[in-house]
């Protein structure tokens, strides 16, 4: 399988560009539309057809490529479906499987930062890996104070599902702030400092005492990103 971890500086966002190297075949997962001509260009330059590209939730803080992918390439456009977002060719649901290839992304509902948010498990190679949206970060997990975000369904999502993974499990999230570019669901359990806690109630506690400011392009990026990206400023 071709893999690679794409970066936007801006809003500290990754992209990951899955292919099975076979058939060419490729997906996007969260891919952000100021970096369409680079998207395009290394679709083109590893000779790769694009046949999903995929949201993990309503993004609040950079305005989603979906949209100009599928003008662009013609492929599948998906989001969970919990997101208000009429835009996209198709949806998704938890235990559903998308393939690319010979390969697989199974999906797993995982809401709490919002109530649209998915992440995707994947073996190939003999590894295993899981890209977590905002769900799960390195040392860190996403917030759960705006878009019907819910800490107790965070809790469940990451105890109950992510943390149930094999400890191997290469983890790959939406963002990183530090630079970290992956981590394992061993080296969270050992030491995601939010996830040393002793029961739902603790993080609850933990996620409400959390006072963030909100995404700088929230009022822009969230309406934008319900109509896939198209035709916004």
């Amino acid at each position: 399988m071709l893999f690679r971890q794409l970066f936007d500086a801006t809003s500290s966002t990754y992209t990951y560009l899955l292919a099975d190297q076979k058939t060419a075949e490729a997906v996007l997962i969260d891919p952000v539309r100021d970096h369409m001509p680079s998207y395009l260009r290394l679709l083109e330059e590893l000779e790769l057809k694009l046949v999903m590209a995929i949201d993990t939730h309503v993004h609040a803080d950079h305005i989603t490529a979906l949209g100009e992918l599928r003008e662009s390439t013609g492929c599948v456009t998906w989001m969970g479906d919990q997101a208000q977002a009429d835009c996209v060719s198709a949806r998704f649901a938890d235990g559903d499987r998308l393939h690319f290839g010979i390969h697989e992304l199974v999906v797993m509902y995982t809401p709490g930062h919002t109530d649209d948010s998915y992440s995707f498990y994947l073996e190939a190679d003999g590894k295993h890996f899981v890209f977590t949206g905002d769900t799960l970060l390195i040392r860190g997990t996403g917030r759960t104070d705006f878009q019907n975000g819910n800490p107790r369904e965070q809790y469940h999502s990451l105890f109950h599902r992510l943390l149930q993974l094999p400890g191997e499990t290469q983890v790959y999230p939406a963002h990183d702030y530090k630079g970290w570019t992956v981590s394992t669901i061993a080296e969270e359990r050992l030491h995601n400092p939010r996830l040393q806690v002793a029961s739902e109630a603790e993080y609850v506690q933990l996620m409400n005492a959390l006072k963030l400011p909100n995404p700088k392009l929230m009022d822009i990026a969230v309406p934008a990103n319900r109509a896939c990206g198209i035709d916004q400023v």
